[in-house]
C-alpha cells in the first residue's frame, strides 16, 4: 500500500451475481462474498468491491469513468458482448489511443489501447 494513494474502490450493482459472472468471464476478476449484499474483487489491477444497490453507476449520471487496458481491443470487446455487455459508443481513435465504450451490468466502461 502506498501512502495517500487509491487502494480500494467500491461500486454499486443491482445484481451481484451477474456482475460477478461478467467480470470473472471477461477480466478474470476473483471474488470473495461478505454476505448477500457485498462482494470484494481482486486480480483487477486494484482491489475493490461491489455492493447491492438499486442505483447503478453510469457516466451519463456523473459517475467515474473506469478505464481498462487491452492489448487486443477487438478480442476484449468480443468477450464483453459474449458476456452480455453492449457497445454504446463505437470505437474511435483519439491521440494515438483507440477507445471503445461499452455498457456493462454495473455501468459504463471505457476500453483503451495504445495504437
Amino acid at each position: 500500500m502506498q501512502h495517500e494513494k487509491i487502494n480500494y474502490l467500491e461500486f454499486p450493482a443491482s445484481d451481484l451475481a451477474k456482475v460477478k459472472a461478467f467480470f470473472n468471464a471477461v477480466f478474470a476478476f476473483e471474488f470473495t462474498d461478505y454476505g448477500p449484499e457485498y462482494t470484494a474483487f481482486n486480480n483487477a489491477g486494484i482491489d475493490g468491491g461491489f455492493y447491492y444497490s438499486k442505483n447503478v453507476m453510469a457516466t451519463t449520471t456523473g459517475s467515474a469513468l473506469v478505464v481498462f487496458y487491452s492489448a487486443n481491443l477487438a478480442e476484449t470487446q468480443g468477450k464483453i458482448i459474449a458476456a452480455g455487455g453492449k457497445v454504446v459508443v463505437e470505437t474511435f481513435v483519439f491521440i494515438l489511443v483507440i477507445h471503445a465504450v461499452t455498457s456493462l451490468p454495473c455501468g459504463v466502461i471505457n476500453k483503451a489501447r495504445i495504437r
